[in-house]
C-alpha cells in the first residue's frame, strides 16, 4: 500500500496521523534561543499563551532535509511506494526539504514522488486525506498522484482575521498587505491562492466575517470536502460548523486547530474554512 507523508502545516495532529496512517514531519517554532518541533515538543495552547504573555513574535522553520529522508527509509520498510504532499513552497522551505530528502535517504528501492499542494492548513489536510483514502483502497502511486493534482486547482482556503500583525511579522502577508495600517477596525478575510497569501476581503466585524466565510461555502455546488479551522475560539467554530450544516453534512465536517507553526502567523482569533471541490 502507498504510503503518505505531509508536514505539520497540514495541522493534523498525531493522533490524526495514527488513524489515518501518515506520517508527518513537523516544522520547528523558535522562540528565541529556543527551538520546538510543531505538535510534539509545543501544543497551540502554549504558543497562543506566550504569544500573549511574552509579547513576542516566534519564527518558524521548515522540517530539516534528513528528517524527510528518515521518514522515507523508515517507510521504505513497508512499503515501495511513497507520496509526500507539502505545504506550497511559496510559502515555505518544507518542499525543498522534501526533494532534498531524496537524495539523503539509504533506501533508494522505494519510489518516493513529492507533490506540492499549493496550499496548506486544512486545505492540505483534505488532500492528504484523500490520498490516505485512495491509499486504502489499494489506488497506485500514480493513480494518487493523478487525483491529487486534479484536486489542487479545486481546493479553496479562506480565513478570518482580527489583526494581520503576525501574518507581517512572519513574512507570510504577500498581497494582503494592502489591509494593514488601516484607520478602521476590520476583520479581513486571505485567501491562499496558487500557493500565496492574497487578501480577499475587508469586514467591519467578526460577525461579518464569518457570514462572508458562509457565504463562501455556500457559492460551491459539489463540495467533496468541508473544514473548519479555529485557534482559541473553539465554541465560535462549533456554532458556525454548526451554521455550515446546511450546506454539508455535520457529521462530516472536519474539525481542526491552528497548530503552534501556523498559529505564529494566524494569531489567537482567526476562523477560517477549506474545501475541496468534487471533480
Amino acid at each position: 500500500m502507498v504510503k503518505i507523508v505531509t508536514d505539520s502545516t497540514s495541522d493534523i495532529t498525531p493522533e490524526m496521523a495514527r488513524e489515518l496512517g501518515v506520517t508527518v514531519a513537523p516544522l520547528w517554532v523558535n522562540f528565541g534561543g529556543e527551538s520546538y518541533r510543531d505538535r510534539l515538543d509545543i501544543q497551540p495552547a502554549e504558543l497562543f499563551y506566550r504569544l500573549a504573555k511574552d509579547k513576542v513574535f516566534p519564527t518558524t522553520g521548515a522540517p530539516p532535509a534528513g528528517a524527510f529522508a528518515e521518514a522515507y527509509d523508515k517507510l521504505a520498510e513497508e512499503t515501495s511506494e511513497v507520496l509526500a504532499l507539502t505545504i506550497s513552497a511559496k510559502l515555505s522551505a518544507t518542499y525543498e526539504s522534501a526533494i532534498e530528502g531524496l537524495e539523503l535517504r539509504k533506501r533508494k528501492d522505494c519510489r518516493v514522488e513529492v507533490i506540492d499542494t499549493l496550499t496548506t492548513i486544512a486545505g492540505q489536510a483534505l488532500l492528504v486525506m484523500i490520498a490516505a483514502e485512495e491509499a486504502k483502497l489499494g489506488a497506485s502511486l500514480d493513480q494518487i498522484m493523478d487525483v491529487i493534482r486534479k484536486f489542487i486547482p479545486k481546493t479553496h482556503t479562506r480565513i478570518c482575521f482580527d489583526t494581520l500583525e503576525y501574518l507581517h511579522q512572519g513574512g507570510r502577508i504577500g498581497t494582503a498587505q494592502a489591509f494593514m495600517g488601516s484607520v478602521l477596525k476590520i476583520n479581513p478575510i486571505i485567501g491562499i491562492i496558487d500557493g500565496l497569501v492574497e487578501g480577499i476581503a475587508r469586514t467591519r466585524s467578526r460577525e461579518k466575517a464569518l457570514d462572508w466565510l458562509y457565504n463562501f461555502v455556500k457559492g460551491f455546488d459539489n463540495i467533496r470536502a468541508l473544514a473548519v479551522e479555529q485557534a482559541t475560539t473553539p465554541d465560535k467554530a462549533e456554532a458556525f460548523a454548526q451554521r455550515l450544516s446546511s450546506i454539508f453534512p455535520m457529521e462530516n465536517i472536519r474539525r481542526f486547530v491552528f497548530g503552534p507553526v501556523v498559529g505564529a502567523h494566524t494569531g489567537p482569533h482567526a476562523i477560517g474554512v477549506a474545501l475541496v471541490e468534487q471533480v
